[in-house]
């Protein structure tokens, strides 16, 4: 089991030392972009919401609710999303930057640089995350509930992936589970272990076997496309 997680890491990897405490891994984590715009938004939308007042029983459940929906959207994002297979139509590839992003990841997964969600998808997320809540949202407390359950949610996948691909191992028993869940989903078999913070997702929906069930494979590391990650992508 060891040797699964463990993968040998080349000399490149090496020049990129990752943290192998929980301290240093806290202030490696702000150095990146993505950790510090979901910051700021939880810093800006928090004392917002908290200014707003008017609580009530809806905000508990706003939160509940998109804990509870959490597991199935990493799942259902990183199966048709970030695991999308570029298709051909008339001539042409169809491929997105996202799954692009996703790929590189997967080719070099200890390479901290690109692990996190590109930058350019905040452009759109976040206006389009204050429009849906604010618009759909029966008041403008409950939508700040919402944006700044998201942000925190979201701040906090970016915190447990960054952990699961540094050197330092989790000693919780829970970050623990997710540390060993992301790196088989990464070295063992790619088509499994889908869930990042959550398990439920996985459990869920079929993608959470027995270990000695699953074979190793060949294709972790690209996902079954040969892909130049500039010029396109073909099937392996």
């Amino acid at each position: 089991m060891r040797d699964t997680l463990r993968p040998k890491i080349d000399a490149t990897v090496l020049a990129r030392e990752s943290p192998t405490t929980l301290g240093g891994a806290f202030r490696h984590f702000f150095d990146f972009l993505s950790p510090r715009i979901l910051a700021v938004a939880c810093a800006i939308v928090f004392p917002v919401r908290l200014a707003l007042g008017d609580w009530s029983v809806w905000d508990a459940v706003i939160v509940l609710g998109i804990a509870a929906f959490w597991p199935l959207q990493e799942w259902l994002i990183h199966v048709f999303i970030l695991h999308y297979r570029p298709v051909t139509i008339l001539g042409r590839t169809l491929d997105f930057p996202v799954p692009q992003s996703h790929r590189r990841h997967h080719r070099d997964p200890w390479n901290i640089d690109i692990l996190f969600i590109p930058s350019h998808v905040f452009l759109y997320a976040i206006p389009l995350q204050v429009a849906l809540w604010v618009g759909l949202a029966p008041t403008l407390p409950l939508a700040f509930t919402g944006l700044a359950a998201f942000y925190a949610f979201t701040l906090h996948y970016e915190w447990v992936h960054y952990l699961v691909h540094t050197r330092y191992r989790p000693k919780f028993w829970l970050y623990d589970r997710l540390w060993r869940n992301h790196r088989l989903h990464h070295c063992k078999n790619e088509h499994y272990w889908f869930g990042v913070t959550m398990l439920s997702g996985d459990r869920l929906l079929g993608t959470a076997p027995a270990l000695e069930d699953v074979p190793t494979s060949r294709t972790c590391r690209t996902l079954g496309l040969e892909d130049d990650l500039e010029g396109g992508a073909r099937a392996a």
